[in-house]
């Protein structure tokens, strides 16, 4: 070696956040005798960090628990707010456990079966001034001293209670039970019945006939005996009346249920809703053949669209007068005009119908704290409108606060659907908040009862999703995607409106669980390539959170997850399209198009995807060279009323022109072989891929249909009423919308997946538009059942099958 001393390499790997390996080559062992020392040279180059073994269809539809690892959910605190709560399975069990965290050691510890028996109900009804807290636990009501955290039993009984509440001075507590309500005073425990329903209808005695009367009178008038024993059994009958307690006036339900009972807070007024059942709706039944018994059972399943729906009445049980009167509303503006889409039906002749008032639901009331002031919300029964109305109690009239009309459906974040109130309450005794899509997305307003004033409180293109108002009524924290459409941020704000404070920061979605002091808040979070977990932050501006879980496994976190780009194009009417791309660094100029499910979601957003299978999938089918495009489409979640609505009267219209525009893109933007593009998805994006390869056959080469809808006058009410009105009032929207009727378009490769005890998108379904291809002499298709599946698969060997034969078709077809 020429004097010099061997050389020796030691190769150190160092594995930074990056995920990157960096080699770092350490030369040792050069001559020390002149003092001469070979500096470290570092030759670094980034290397992608690789996977374990290649993505394969077996592997990613294992169950998500054994390999990928379950994050935590249902965070909530303790009554001190010194631990945290949540549902968590590390262990990989077959279902989730409750587990805790101390604040001071932020240990996770598994909690017992007899902890969490006695843990108090995190859900509950506190005292105005929050000293206190009713719930209901099995059926049982329970009271909580929130300054000692002592809890008290008040009911230990066979029957079930529920719905507890305080009346306005905390001293009694209302509840429910066998459909009545009830009153209990906590300082002496007695407990009064407050309602008195009354299964059936009222026994009427059969009145007397004139010659009945006549006979009873001159029997009275001839014996003395009889008149006096009369008088006596009369005078008897008064005096065991006045000295009977007063008991609450029996109402009587006939054929109904009632349901949603309230007492006001002076106790003077109780409100309920009277609900009947629709009579000769047909049901549908669901067959299942693979079963315990080995005999085919039946489920009872929903009815069709169009159906007559059960319908509201509500009604106020005034207890000083005694009586009971239903709210009607009528005369308001809006409920006797006709919806735009019957002008397409107009009878040729001339005879004209006198208009009838719509059909509607008044729902509430919504009490002040004091009891002074009274709203309800009215909503007709085709969705169209929505009216928020001042209530006077005493003689039921409704004066006018807000109105919100829709050509379309109303809906949108914190609206709800036909019968929900959707996010409302009081900010004191005169002002009262609600959510409306007026300006086009769904803001935050309020309104003064007693002025009619109402302020808009958040404006701008973007949606507030969530709102939570401050225990002293001062502030709302509200979650909106105002930052980007695919991010969603907790921000406070004063209940005037004006400036927001910005509270999280991190890129993605955060699910906000708020301390009972509201100086810290658990912030469930994840990112569009990391699942879901628990952080703790507090309360403040710029503070930094601290990560409280770490759910996914290393067998998981072995491959480089890719963080699609979220990019944009336009659709052919100018509306910008939002997207996930996936694009591997080596094109095969091949493509896959996937639809989203639900119509109504976000899928092109920064955090982790409910569709996670689907998502693991693109990263397959992206290390194989594919291009894959996941698109928000017309009707999509996020992006406003235009947007949402953009598919009525016509499913399969925007809705599918934006996914043919997205393959456009592909082609114009991606360099992809307009001959090689595929499109997959289930539930609505199974039913957008057979309109793709049924009314655009020459866009994409090949469509696996996933549980999909085939025939929408088979889906149910409350979805498509919305969306497409009734088959028997607008049998056009119908006609354009189902692919039944669009099936001979068939051209290219088409399969079909689909459970066959499946509640929700029937697989009846499947079963039609198989004899529809089959008459159509159609060769081109295939029909993969799954005997044990419902809409939502459970089982890995059917996600497998089901996915084995999607890429089998892409990688055959494309």
């Amino acid at each position: 070696m020429n004097g010099y001393k061997r050389l020796c390499f030691c190769f150190v790997y160092l594995l930074p956040t990056s995920r990157k390996l960096i080699p770092m080559i350490k030369i040792v062992g050069y001559p020390m005798k002149k003092s001469l020392l070979f500096y470290l040279f570092l030759f670094t180059y980034n290397i992608q960090a690789q996977t374990l073994a290649p993505l394969t269809v077996e592997k990613i539809m294992r169950e998500p628990s054994q390999w990928i690892g379950t994050s935590p959910s249902n965070p909530f605190w303790s009554e001190d707010g010194k631990t945290i709560y949540f549902s968590w399975n590390p262990e990989k069990a077959k279902s989730d456990s409750l587990y805790k965290m101390s604040l001071v050691d932020k240990k996770p510890i598994k909690v017992s079966p007899q902890e969490r028996r006695a843990l108090p109900n995190p859900n509950g009804v506190y005292s105005k001034d929050f000293s206190q807290k009713v719930y209901e636990k099995n059926g049982d009501i329970y009271l909580m001293n929130c300054k000692t955290y002592q809890v008290q039993p008040l009911t230990q009984t066979i029957e079930r209670e529920s719905n507890p509440s305080f009346n306005v001075d905390a001293k009694k507590i209302i509840f429910s039970r066998n459909g009545n309500l009830f009153s209990f005073e906590i300082a002496t425990g007695q407990t009064i019945q407050l309602t008195n329903f009354v299964a059936g209808s009222k026994k009427v005695e059969a009145k007397p006939s004139e010659q009945e009367k006549w006979q009873k009178n001159d029997q009275l008038a001839l014996f003395d005996i009889l008149k006096e024993r009369k008088a006596k059994k009369d005078e008897g009958d008064k005096i065991a009346k006045a000295d009977l307690p007063k008991r609450p006036k029996e109402i009587y339900l006939e054929e109904k249920m009632t349901i949603n009972q309230q007492v006001s807070p002076d106790g003077r007024f109780i409100s309920y809703y009277m609900t009947t059942t629709a009579k000769g709706t047909k049901a549908t039944i669901v067959p299942s053949y693979v079963t315990e018994s080995g005999f085919t059972e039946d489920i009872a399943a929903r009815t069709k669209v169009g159906a007559t729906q059960n319908s509201i009445e509500t009604f106020v049980y005034d207890i000083q007068r005694d009586s009971v009167y239903q709210i009607i509303a009528k005369g308001i503006v809006g409920i006797m005009d006709e919806p735009l889409f019957l002008k397409d039906y107009a009878k040729k002749d001339s005879t004209k119908k006198k208009p009838t008032p719509k059909k509607v639901a008044v729902l509430g009331p919504y009490w002040s704290e004091d009891g002074q002031n009274v709203v309800c919300v009215v909503r007709s029964y085709d969705n169209k409108d929505r009216w928020i109305m001042k209530l006077d109690p005493v003689s039921a009239k409704l004066t006018f606060l807000d109105h919100q009309h829709d050509e379309a459906w109303i809906s949108g974040p914190g609206i709800g659907f036909t019968l929900g109130g959707g996010t409302l309450g009081w900010l004191d005794n005169q002002n009262f908040y609600f959510q409306s899509e007026a300006e086009g997305y769904s803001h935050l307003y309020s309104v003064n009862v007693a002025t009619g004033i109402k302020k808009q409180l958040t404006q701008g293109k973007f949606e507030v999703q969530s709102v939570t108002l401050s225990r002293d009524k001062q502030f709302f924290y509200i979650s909106t995607n105002e930052t980007h459409p695919g991010e969603q941020h907790l921000y406070k704000m004063s209940v005037a409106g004006g400036e927001r404070t910005k509270l999280t920061n991190a890129v993605g979605s955060h699910d906000i669980t708020l301390s009972p002091d509201e100086t810290k808040f658990i912030d469930r979070y994840s990112y569009m390539n990391k699942p879901w977990e628990l952080l703790l932050q507090d309360n403040s501006i710029n503070a930094v959170n601290q990560q409280l879980t770490t759910s996914t496994t290393d067998e998981f976190k072995s491959y480089a997850w890719r963080e699609p780009e979220i990019i944009t194009f336009k659709a052919s009417d100018g509306t910008t399209i939002y997207a996930r791309l996936y694009a591997p660094k080596k094109k095969n100029k091949k493509a896959v198009v996937f639809v989203h499910g639900a119509g109504y979601l976000q899928n092109a957003h920064k955090w982790w995807s409910s569709y996670f299978r689907e998502y693991m999938f693109h990263n397959l089918l992206v290390d194989k060279g594919y291009t894959v495009l996941d698109i928000d489409y017309r009707a999509s979640a996020g992006y406003g009323r235009e947007v949402r609505t953009g598919i009525y009267r016509f499913m399969g219209g925007k809705d599918l022109s934006d996914n043919v525009d997205g393959a456009k893109y592909l082609v114009e933007q991606q360099g992809i072989d307009p001959k090689r593009i595929g499109i997959y998805g289930g539930s609505y994006g199974g039913f957008i891929t057979l309109m793709a390869l049924f009314t655009t056959p020459d866009v994409f080469k090949a469509g696996a249909a996933l549980r999909p809808v085939t025939d929408w006058a088979a889906y149910n009410h409350p979805y498509t009423a919305n969306i497409l009105n009734e088959p028997q009032t607008d049998s056009l929207a119908y006609r354009k919308s189902s692919p039944i009727y669009h099936a001979a378009g068939l051209k290219n490769h088409l399969l079909i997946c689909h459970g066959m005890i499946d509640v929700n998108v029937h697989y009846q379904d499947a079963v039609r538009l198989s004899q529809r291809l089959i008459e159509l002499k159609k060769e081109n298709w295939e029909l993969a059942s799954y005997p044990m599946e419902d809409h939502g698969f459970v089982e890995p060997t059917s996600w497998t099958d089901e996915y084995r034969r999607i890429l089998k078709l892409f990688e055959e077809k494309l």
